[in-house]
């Protein structure tokens, strides 16, 4: 059995999928884009949009006290790093109705590295 380690670390290793490495300094640089209408982090509050802490896994249009658009409080997305890819490249033609009124980010790199930024605040605003 134990000649077979070796293997079966290697097989489970290469069937493992793994994202590119995130660039958090890049997402916080590229969250500078959100910052006039977002807030992030400890303390965050509701600004033209709502705060974009605890983003991972939660459903749109949920944040007590925000007056979020019916298509957004209607929407069935709960956020995720697809969810969210999806969404902020054309966040008007994937949610219609939307308030949020954002050109997009194309970048598909960008994109990962803002994702990484803002998933690591929890609902609480603080690093997980």
């Amino acid at each position: 059995m134990r000649a077979h380690l070796p293997t079966i670390a290697a097989a489970l290793a290469a069937s493992i999928q793994t994202s590119p490495a995130q660039d958090l300094a890049a997402g916080e640089m590229s969250f500078k884009k959100c910052i006039a209408c977002h807030a992030v982090g400890e303390g965050a509050a509701a600004k033209l949009g709502p705060p974009l802490n605890g983003l991972d896994g939660r459903k749109t249009g949920t944040i007590p006290g925000y007056s979020y658009s019916e298509a957004n409080k209607n929407s069935a997305i709960v956020w995720s790093e697809q969810t969210f890819r999806d969404y902020i490249k054309n966040p008007m033609e994937k949610m219609p109705g939307t308030k949020m009124a954002f050109a997009g980010i194309k970048d598909d790199t960008e994109i990962g590295n803002l994702w990484a930024y803002l998933k690591q605040f929890g609902p609480d605003g603080k690093m997980k």
